[in-house]
């Protein structure tokens, strides 16, 4: 019962926090530079990790549809598989994943630095939400490389299986036949619909990252464990969303 309890207090706490910040829109102008910071340490710096993975999720997945496509004849098809599966799957639940191993842990780290070494009671002292100078920004900054990111990893995937369909002998199919079977199918719709599921996701893990932060409580080993912890239900909540998200989106 207890643990039901911290659960529910957890989320609670996590909804709170996001109101709170939300409320302090309008004095984003007086955050955005640490917005810009949080941007480009969020999203610029991912790029390299998004582009290498990205170009390697389309490969395989290219490979693998060239097996399983060659014994029925349809490795045409292998450019909509593949164009398909990044854009309404593999494209933003990567990218999320990655933000979650790479950003969020960041983040934890550093509010649980924060709240050990009592900076953040010292923010609060000098009459300074921590909702709106720690929280905000970063909140903000999520939802405007998510998607960025999210595109820039769905067109390198685009690219990384068009090598394999060139370059692999059994499968032979040129770029441009490629690149025609992947928008074939392929529909603006489609498109919105996942970033807007890489924007949740973003959203979604940067909360989780900032509320496990500001609730660590303890000495500095507690730090390492409120790392942990935020990845974990970064990665539970990603997958478990996924779901909902594509059901109320219709697939």
């Amino acid at each position: 019962m207890n643990r039901i309890s911290t659960i529910f207090d957890w989320l609670g706490g996590a909804v709170v926090m996001a109101f709170r910040a939300f409320r302090m829109l309008p004095e984003a102008p007086r955050i955005m530079k640490r917005t810009i910071e949080q941007a480009l340490h969020g999203g610029y710096l991912s790029l390299p990790i998004v582009s290498i993975l990205s170009f390697f999720i389309g490969a395989v997945l290219a490979l693998q549809a060239g097996y399983a496509l060659q014994d029925f004849g349809a490795k045409q098809l292998i450019g909509t598989l593949v164009g398909e599966a990044l854009v309404r799957e593999l494209g933003p639940v990567f990218v999320a994943i990655l933000v979650a191993g790479r950003v969020a842990s960041a983040v934890t780290a550093e509010l649980a630095s924060m709240r050990v070494y009592q900076e953040v009671d010292a923010l609060v002292t000098m009459n300074i939400p921590p909702e709106r100078f720690l929280v905000l920004p970063r909140l903000l900054a999520a939802l405007c490389y998510m998607p960025v990111l999210t595109m820039i990893g769905i067109i390198i995937g685009w690219i990384g299986g068009a090598v394999v369909c060139n370059y692999v002998d059994f499968i032979g199919i040129a770029p441009a036949e490629y690149f025609q079977s992947v928008k074939q199918y392929l529909t603006t719709t489609k498109l919105l619909h996942g970033l807007i599921k890489a924007e949740i996701f973003g959203f979604v893990v940067i909360l989780i990252a900032c509320n496990t932060g500001l609730r660590t409580r303890g000495g500095p080993r507690e730090i390492g464990f409120a790392v942990t912890d935020s990845v974990v239900y970064s990665l539970m909540a990603i997958l478990s969303l996924d779901f909902f998200i594509t059901k109320a989106l219709g697939g």
